[in-house]
């Protein structure tokens, strides 16, 4: 099931909008600030975003480059060309104005998500830690290890959640439909083994464990 987040102060709106996609076979959360948003999303990274702009405290210009990698469409009142032009280069997917036709952005929200997300996802950077997830490689300047398909997914995960704790079951949720072979029994051991390929490219250990919840990056402090 697709999991689509909703960053929206307007209560009305986003009450209709988490009807319609509940009915449309999405799971949806609700963001009402943008700050809120951004502590919602290392629990539950969404597959796609609806982002306002008009938010209390952080504005969706402002939270919009902190959401690489994930499939953005602006749904916003404002009709300006110009913010049009400059938040799909800056990211955005796509730009819908309000008011919208339901169909014509569920549309929207179903090409998006055929697509997956954006190319920005598959070269990522921790530190000195490099990652091609096209390849599966982990890289520390010259060293490099292939990593399997299930450590690729979890660390390609904690990458795009840096500093941030990921609980078990939310790695276990994310990665699922790409890795079957990772189960509740077995994720202690991929992530074991994936901590022993990171460590021999520097000698650094970059994944932690937070006991009894999950795993985080940490910096190699000589980098």
């Amino acid at each position: 099931m697709k999991h689509i987040l909703i960053i929206d102060d307007d209560q009305h709106i986003g009450d209709m909008l988490s009807e319609v996609l509940t009915k449309e076979g999405y799971r949806v959360s609700r963001a009402y600030s943008g700050t809120e948003a951004l502590l919602l999303l290392p629990q539950a990274r969404p597959d796609l975003v609806l982002l306002d702009l008009m938010l209390p405290g952080l504005s969706g210009e402002e939270v919009l480059p902190k959401l690489k990698g994930i499939p953005v469409i602006v749904v916003s009142a404002k009709v300006d060309v110009q913010d049009k032009v400059s938040l799909l280069l800056g990211g955005a997917a796509d730009y819908v104005t309000k008011p919208f036709e339901v169909k014509e952005l569920l549309a929207r929200i179903a090409v998006r998500l055929r697509e997956g997300p954006g190319p920005e996802a598959a070269h990522l950077t921790f530190s000195d830690l490099a990652l091609d997830a096209d390849t599966r490689t982990a890289s520390v300047g010259e060293n490099q290890a292939h990593l399997t398909r299930t450590e690729c997914a979890i660390l390609k995960m904690l990458m795009l959640n840096p500093g941030q704790v990921i609980t078990k079951s939310t790695i276990l949720d994310r990665i699922s439909l790409d890795t079957p072979d990772c189960t509740e029994g077995s994720l202690k051991m991929h992530v074991s083994n994936l901590r022993k390929k990171l460590r021999d490219l520097s000698g650094h250990d970059y994944i932690e464990a937070v006991w009894g919840i999950g795993f985080k990056l940490r910096p190699h402090e000589d980098a």
